[in-house]
């Protein structure tokens, strides 16, 4: 009895002597092993010095303020003991769950996307599975999880708890410039373009040529650019005995490829918010996300490269596998398919309307003012003495929002002013505009949501304790776009891809990074190369998946069987993509100056194409 009255008066004694004397920081969420920064702020320096006990060991605690990164090696019950002159008493009482745990929300993201090729529910059940972790990965804490997964994450993402306005100017950029999209094409500015473009073609190469101009030129949207380009197109191609296949493969190898490395476009809004929701986890000086997709440009070998094979097939008019044979028949007048796919209610209001007097300025003048408003928003609202300097430094946000407006303003006084749509009309056409870009917006939303469980759970930070002494930082880059290939070709959505696995490459790239001695001038282009990465690897995979949205509205807007067009296609897409990684990522890895590798490239496939290639017909009309 006396022993125990004697321990009670101890624990007292103890308990009021170090009071709120010592302050313990810890994550939010612990796991098992990574390395856990646990920070000790003594408030009264009178109690120094003193030891703490976890797990097995023990840190002697000499200062102030004292950081100790633990890696914890079993997960459940812990706590903090402080030992004092041979006393023990225990300050605080930690939870561990394993770090597989962390992994589980992007995983899981990505096996559902691939098993129900559902986007959406399947980012929201990865969600779901992260705020469950981060509450307790017990069986009471479901339902909170699923509470937390809405009235927390998903809310977060639109309204950040710090109060920025990013993500939601990233919503409204898209939305505008998806709606003067639809303003442009009903006015008929978008066909201005077209005829503009097709007026010398009188051969099958120049009419293929056409077709590649005006896909490259219509930059600004990817699914406006497939409805418009094949719409328009088909008529004059059919003329001019080029197959269907062929004008699908062209719409489809130059409306992705370059929307998503194009300056201004509706992919602009989406990969910028991307970048930006992980890149504050670097902490980076100069470097804004719109610099960084900037910089991404030049590491963007396959949409590059695809372009460029286009071109040079339009002009050799040498093709190689399905393609030639479906050429040859185009020639001779043998289509593969005459059914024409009928557009639903979305798509019909992406066409121009009736009767319209189509000119190209329409079109032009609210693309030009768009670019220049951005350059001028990011000059005024930036400094530095250098360009990159300037872009790095400028509030990219804003320039984007008044750059939207503005081409939203121009195209509606166009039409107006021009009698060629009514006010309701061109609000009609705004609002279809807006509507197509919805879906993405619903997606973007749940990608920032799952960034934000993965930051918590320090995702990156597990991913980098299981590879990060394993792999290169020199193969981060064509690691990044396999995957990004596969989970694109799996799911058949190029911006889902995009949503699941931007948030984890940026952290995993800045932590592997680190590891090897900090983000400096030598090695950024990997960072560089890896954001491009995964843009490159979801238009790949998307461009050789025969359930792509983008791949079935190609055929559908060229008036091509599906399964023509995608066999027809992939081999392309393959050659292609084989040689963005051996001759374009890998050696970038490595330092290989990036004009290099995209020369060399350019000359390989041109190689390739003249050894398997065999010549069609120039079919020529008066």
């Amino acid at each position: 009895m006396n022993k125990i009255f004697k321990y009670s008066i101890l624990i007292f004694i103890i308990s009021n002597l170090f009071g709120n004397k010592i302050e313990i920081n810890i994550p939010s969420v612990l796991l098992t092993g990574i390395s856990n920064e646990i920070q000790i702020n003594v408030n009264d320096s009178t109690i120094l010095p003193f030891f703490l006990h976890i797990e097995n060991q023990q840190y002697h605690i000499k200062k102030i303020n004292k950081k100790i990164n633990h890696i914890f090696e079993k997960s459940g019950k812990h706590s903090i003991k402080l030992e004092k002159k041979e006393s023990n008493m225990i300050i605080k009482k930690l939870i561990v769950i394993p770090g597989l745990i962390s992994i589980l929300p992007p995983l899981i993201a990505i096996l559902m996307a691939l098993l129900t090729k559902q986007v959406i529910p399947s980012l929201f059940l990865g969600i779901w599975i992260g705020a469950w972790s981060i509450n307790g990965f017990t069986i009471k804490n479901i339902f909170i999880g699923l509470f937390r997964t809405f009235d927390t994450y998903i809310i977060q993402s639109l309204v950040p708890p710090d109060g920025g306005s990013g993500h939601a100017s990233i919503i409204m950029f898209s939305m505008m410039l998806g709606g003067m999209i639809g303003i442009i094409t009903k006015n008929g500015g978008a066909m201005g373009i077209v005829n503009l473009i097709t007026k010398w073609s009188n051969n099958s190469s120049r009419g293929q040529l056409s077709a590649s101009i005006f896909g490259t030129v219509f930059f600004i949207d990817d699914y406006a650019n497939t409805l418009i380009v094949g719409n328009t197109i088909k008529p004059l191609t059919d003329k001019l005995r080029i197959s269907r296949e062929k004008l699908a493969y062209i719409v489809d190898s130059t409306a992705a490829p370059v929307a998503c490395i194009a300056l201004i476009s509706t992919w602009i809004g989406y990969e910028v918010g991307l970048i930006g929701e992980s890149l504050p986890q670097l902490n980076l000086e100069n470097q804004s996300p719109y610099g960084i997709f900037l910089h991404s440009i030049k590491y963007s070998f396959y949409p590059i490269l695809a372009l460029f094979f286009v071109y040079l097939i339009s002009i050799t008019r040498k093709d190689f596998g399905p393609m030639w044979e479906f050429e040859q028949n185009a020639r001779k007048l043998e289509k593969s398919n005459d059914n024409e796919i009928e557009l639903d209610s979305d798509e019909k209001n992406m066409l121009p309307k009736n009767n319209v007097n189509a000119k190209a300025l329409n079109a032009f003048i609210p693309i030009i003012l768009v670019i220049l408003t951005t350059i001028y928003g990011l000059f005024i609202t930036g400094e530095g003495e250098t360009f990159q300097d300037i872009i790095g430094s400028a509030d990219s946000y804003s320039a984007l929002l008044w750059a939207s407006l503005v081409g939203v303003l121009s195209a509606i006084l166009l039409s107006i002013f021009q009698r060629i749509l009514s006010l309701n009309e061109s609000m009609d056409a705004w609002y279809s505009g807006v509507r197509s870009m919805l879906y993405t917006m619903i997606i973007l939303l749940l990608a920032w949501a799952l960034s934000n469980t993965t930051e918590v759970l320090r995702t990156a930070d597990y991913f980098v304790s299981l590879l990060g002494d394993k792999i290169h930082p020199g193969f981060l880059p064509v690691i990044i776009f396999i995957i990004s290939s596969a989970t694109s070709f799996s799911t058949g959505t190029s911006w889902g891809t995009m949503g699941i696995l931007m948030p984890l490459t940026i952290p995993l790239v800045g932590s592997i990074l680190y590891l090897d001695g900090g983000i400096s001038e030598i090695n950024i282009h990997i960072l560089y190369a890896s954001v491009s990465a995964v843009l490159c690897g979801s238009v790949w995979g998307d461009h050789c998946s025969p359930i792509s949205d983008t791949t079935i509205l190609s055929s559908i807007a060229s008036g091509c069987d599906h399964i023509n067009h995608v066999k027809s296609q992939i081999p392309y897409a393959l050659v292609v993509g084989g040689v963005s990684i051996i001759f374009g990522l890998i050696p970038i890895g490595f330092g290989a100056p990036w004009w290099l590798c995209l020369i060399i490239s350019c000359i390989i496939l041109t190689v390739i194409l003249n050894l398997i290639g065999k010549e069609t017909k120039n079919y020529s009309i008066n």
